[in-house]
């Protein structure tokens, strides 16, 4: 691949953005390779389920990757009584270690409240923000959505505050599908020049990217199709109700050059950007708590009680020394696999699930 790239892909969405992307994690190197470009991120809509896959195929086939997230965020708060604003999305890149730590807790804080859609807070993104790159969300992140609904003072508050979390690894995304008839989207066209003034007048760079759904144009009535059954609708429908174009797929460097002619610093920061970030999911062996001091006798003892429980209400079906035998030969293979805390964790969650009248199934 080249030594110099002129794009790197920053906001990518597989098939763990759950009935919305349709990148598929295995095909996703070659896809890169084919392109000439040595790196690529993936950030999936508020979940983080592809990092390490990600990470250990990329990495194998010859290609860096960016770990990173599409966070929604609660950027705006409303009076009591009223409804919610819908949050609107980041993008967020883990630099190193402490960055996806950073990210790992924000995923968790996406899903540790009740509320109409996941998200986090500002004040979330803030305590989290250390190791993470902050891409702005385009036309329809938070400022975005701001600019969009004419409250240019509020937009600019919301950029400085994140200025002031991200400092220079924030950068002010534009995105750029045009329509059948070459004309940019409504949202994208209402938004680009007061975000490019906004970015030069707060010092902050620009970052191009092609929020990516699929391979390439052609399996966009395909991609529509899978849009159609997450939301419960169909394709022939006459309501306005795609929020996607033809051209949010995996484009080559050079269509994003011809795209983004006018703005070569916009793509050059998507080098600048890979080039900053140095970290991968690496694999290790399971990290499970400490059940007991001593997890073999104690699993043990708890086995020989529920023998003895067992076998006082049921008809036995052999002889108590065969009973014994075959405990002894099962609890010898869990030893032997090294799997008695494993046991103990998992006998102690259904024992509770079954205490607080939860059905438990056989597997």
């Amino acid at each position: 691949m080249s030594r110099s790239p002129k794009f790197i892909h920053l906001r990518l969405h597989t098939e763990y953005s759950l009935l919305e992307g349709a990148i598929r994690l295995k095909t996703l190197p070659g896809m890169c390779a084919s392109a000439d470009m040595p790196a690529v991120a993936v950030t999936d809509t508020n979940n983080m389920f592809a990092a390490l896959e990600f990470s250990v195929t990329a990495l194998g086939a010859g290609v860096q990757p960016i770990v990173g997230c599409q966070v929604d965020v609660a950027y705006e708060t409303v009076a009591a009584g009223e409804r919610p604003l819908r949050p609107a999305p980041v993008v967020l890149l883990a630099q190193n270690r402490i960055g996806y730590e950073g990210l790992m807790k924000l995923n968790s804080c996406l899903y540790l409240r009740e509320a109409d859609w996941p998200h986090v807070t500002l004040d979330e993104l803030q305590d989290y923000s250390e190791g993470l790159i902050c891409l702005s969300g385009g036309s329809d992140g938070p400022v975005g959505r701001l600019l969009r609904a004419g409250q240019q003072g509020k937009a600019e508050a919301l950029m400085t505050r994140f200025a002031a979390m991200f400092g220079n690894r924030l950068y002010v995304e534009l995105q750029r599908h045009p329509t059948e008839t070459g004309q940019l989207p409504e949202a994208e066209r209402l938004t680009e020049r007061p975000l490019i003034e906004m970015a030069y007048a707060m010092n902050l760079p620009l970052v191009a990217t092609n929020d990516v759904y699929f391979p390439d144009a052609k399996m966009y009535e395909a991609h529509d199709a899978l849009i159609c059954i997450a939301e419960g609708a169909y394709v022939d429908q006459q309501a306005d109700r795609r929020r996607l174009t033809q051209q949010h797929y995996f484009k080559t460097p050079q269509e994003m050059s011809a795209l983004f002619a006018d703005l070569p610093e916009a793509l050059e920061n998507t080098i600048e950007i890979a080039r900053r970030c140095a970290f991968a999911v690496e694999r290790h062996d399971p990290i499970l708590p400490r059940f007991a001091d001593d997890e073999v006798e104690e699993l043990r003892r708890q086995s020989k009680e529920g023998l003895e429980e067992r076998l006082s209400v049921i008809e036995p079906a052999a002889t108590r020394e065969e009973y014994e035998e075959r405990l002894e030969f099962e609890l010898g293979i869990i030893e032997g696999m090294g799997f008695p805390g494993y046991f103990l964790i998992v006998a102690d969650f259904i024992k509770w699930a079954k205490d607080h009248d939860i059905p438990v199934g056989p597997g």
